[in-house]
């Protein structure tokens, strides 16, 4: 009323209308004296909002998946996006010997790949920056050119519309290391073959990955990834369960087993593509899928939206089986500070510090290193 009383009509014609109550029940009540005008429950109220959007998406784009995001309307019970974690995020994984000992040593670089219309770079470099990493701006054209990968320890394919995002995007990507066999092709070969080595690829990265997958050991079963099922663009923030339960863990998540939390998805085709069932099998029977897309009460999904492009069983990232290579459609490197996400709770960002929970995947690969 204070606020409203400097401008507009005197205060005095100011009112009070409504006021929104602290209790559960979701409902619009208009009241006109003891006259009830309205009342509403809020699903039916935003159902009929939204009518006219969700029949031009059913012309638009898939229509199950139109009728599916229309239908999570009536949930008044969805507990929304969240964070149940099984880390820290401000914990050290290094020793601090090998903090007092990477002083007098060499920092470790890693390669940040781009190709032509990448533009996810910047957030790449600085994720591993802030993992202790020395980021090294690398396109492909130098690596055609003869640019070696020996001095590097880590590679990161990176996200955002290579070869404008048409369809295949990392398949082009893939043929301008697979059909250049005079440099880029021996080059990535001898690269995976290092032990000491590790990859991560990142939406148009994770396409062009999985298209090379014949270059990289342990993915014999890999799928490709493909159309989203919505037949869109898809740019959300979406609910994932990490779960690692093979043999040989995975370079990046380190700590992170059990956990759930949001993540950034912006891709139109993330839609993992088997060859068969017996290929999805080995995935599971040897832990390869080690991030799957959850509804926000945790479970395992592929309703849309809660899972974006309509994988199987949820997949949204897979890795080689000795763990050195993932690759993953969400992007864990555009929310690393504690401070940047569609939803932020306001307890726990007191405690993270000044990064967020992804900063654990970069910092997990920190670790591995040593």
């Amino acid at each position: 009323m204070r606020c409203f009383a400097t401008c507009g009509p005197p205060p005095g014609l100011i009112r009070k209308i409504g006021r929104v109550s602290a209790v559960s029940k979701q409902e619009l009540a208009i009241l006109y004296g003891r006259t009830s005008i309205l009342h509403m429950p809020r699903s039916q109220l935003q159902q009929l909002w939204s009518s006219t959007s969700h029949q031009m998406q059913r012309l638009r784009d898939e229509p199950e998946c139109a009728d599916a995001e229309h239908a999570n309307i009536l949930d008044n019970y969805d507990p929304g996006l969240h964070y149940k974690l099984t880390f820290k995020p401000d914990e050290h994984l290094l020793s601090s010997l090998g903090s007092i000992t990477s002083i007098f040593s060499k920092i470790p670089r890693v390669a940040i790949l781009r190709e032509q219309g990448v533009n996810g770079y910047a957030e790449m470099a600085h994720a591993f920056k802030a993992a202790g990493f020395d980021p090294i701006d690398v396109h492909m054209s130098d690596i055609i050119n003869g640019r070696s990968l020996a001095d590097f320890v880590g590679i990161a394919a990176c996200g955002g519309f290579s070869y404008g995002d048409v369809l295949g995007a990392g398949q082009g990507w893939a043929k301008s290391i697979l059909m250049h066999e005079e440099n880029a092709r021996p080059e990535f070969h001898r690269f995976f073959a290092r032990p000491d080595t590790f990859a991560l690829g990142v939406c148009n990265g994770c396409q062009m990955l999985t298209r090379i997958a014949e270059l990289i050991p342990g993915t014999g079963h890999w799928p490709l990834f493909l159309e989203n099922k919505s037949q869109q663009f898809e740019a959300r923030v979406s609910m994932v369960r990490i779960q690692e339960n093979a043999k040989t863990p995975s370079v990046f998540l380190h700590g992170m087993n059990g956990s759930y939390l949001p993540i950034v998805v912006s891709h139109g085709e993330g839609r993992a593509s088997f060859r068969d069932q017996q290929d999805l099998d080995a995935m599971n029977a040897n832990g390869l899928i080690p991030i799957r897309y959850t509804d926000n009460r945790g479970s395992v999904t592929t309703q849309y939206p809660f899972n974006p492009n309509g994988s199987p069983e949820g997949v949204a990232a897979v890795r080689s089986l000795d763990g050195r290579v993932l690759a993953m459609m969400p992007h864990p490197e555009r929310t690393i500070m504690a401070d940047v996400g569609s939803y932020i709770p306001k307890r726990e960002v007191q405690e993270w510090g000044e990064f967020g929970p992804w900063v654990r995947l970069f910092k997990s690969a920190r670790k591995w290193v040593g």
